[in-house]
């Protein structure tokens, strides 16, 4: 008998992979976290019911988080990344030789824990001596950073349970505080097809703080919908004035310095919701 997982993503939409094996079901003491072996894409990684991460397309997610505001920002050396326990963004991170030091605040650690010894080639440099991991609050975490990092990176869960704060205006506010004069900052913002006014409201909020603040899109074809947008505000760099210069070479999967301009162009449905 087969046994499969469906992602209820949203009343009437989900989407199905079939499961060899259970690794981990756990409810911990933020979230039910279960680490399965699928068919199709490998370990996967699933919080409250929702897939995090896998094996097959997590590049994508994590390249595109952490190499569109490296590459904006002039001179990254100290980095914060909330969220991200499974550590496929500290991976990339790291690729930037001018960071100095990557913070990592993951509130639930078993997150950490079981991505270890489950998703090893993601979580891959979580022990790396430029990194540093704290089992805390990143919410909290933010609202004590004064004028500290170059570049937060906000890679949460969606806005439910302990990440719902993540998604509200005061926190982005407490990002701009914690930022240094010239830092940006970017948020996973969900999808345009299911949650429109998320990122309609996450782009003004971002906007009334930010001066420079702009979409982007990639495709992950194990999140809802499959097209996913992120955020960055920033307060002195745009991502779309970066200098050819600046791109170094990197190992890569998914962005390149061409996809780095064309993330930014949008769907016109989605372009409107920023209006």
């Amino acid at each position: 008998m087969s046994i499969w997982f469906t992602e209820k993503q949203t009343e009437n939409f989900g989407i199905t992979m079939k499961i060899n094996k259970t690794y981990v079901s756990e409810q911990t003491e933020f979230q039910k976290l279960d680490m399965v072996e699928t068919e199709e894409f490998g370990n996967m990684l699933i919080l409250d019911g929702m897939v995090m991460t896998t094996q097959k397309d997590e590049f994508v997610y994590h390249e595109m988080v952490a190499h569109v505001p490296l590459f904006t920002h002039p001179n990254p050396k100290h980095v914060l990344v909330v969220g991200g326990g499974d550590g496929g963004v500290i991976r990339e991170v790291l690729k930037h030789p001018s960071v100095e030091k990557a913070v990592l605040v993951e509130i639930d650690g078993k997150v950490i824990e079981y991505s270890k010894k489950y998703l090893p080639e993601i979580a891959v440099d979580l022990e790396n001596p430029r990194v540093e991991v704290k089992v805390d609050d990143g919410f909290m975490h933010i609202a004590t950073s004064e004028n500290e990092y170059d570049v937060i990176m906000v890679d949460s869960t969606e806005p439910v349970g302990p990440a719902a704060k993540l998604f509200e205006k005061g926190f982005y506010e407490g990002i701009s505080k914690a930022l240094k004069e010239d830092g940006i900052f970017v948020a996973q913002t969900d999808n345009p097809w299911f949650t429109p006014e998320l990122i309609s409201q996450v782009f003004s909020d971002v906007s009334e703080i930010f001066p420079i603040t702009r979409l982007y899109t990639a495709n992950i074809p194990t999140y809802p919908s499959g097209l996913w947008t992120f955020t960055i505000g920033s307060k002195k760099h745009d991502p779309l004035e970066v200098p050819a210069e600046r791109f170094h070479d990197i190992e890569t999967k998914y962005w390149t310095p061409q996809l780095h301009t064309a993330a930014f162009a949008l769907p016109k449905f989605v372009s409107d919701l920023l209006k």
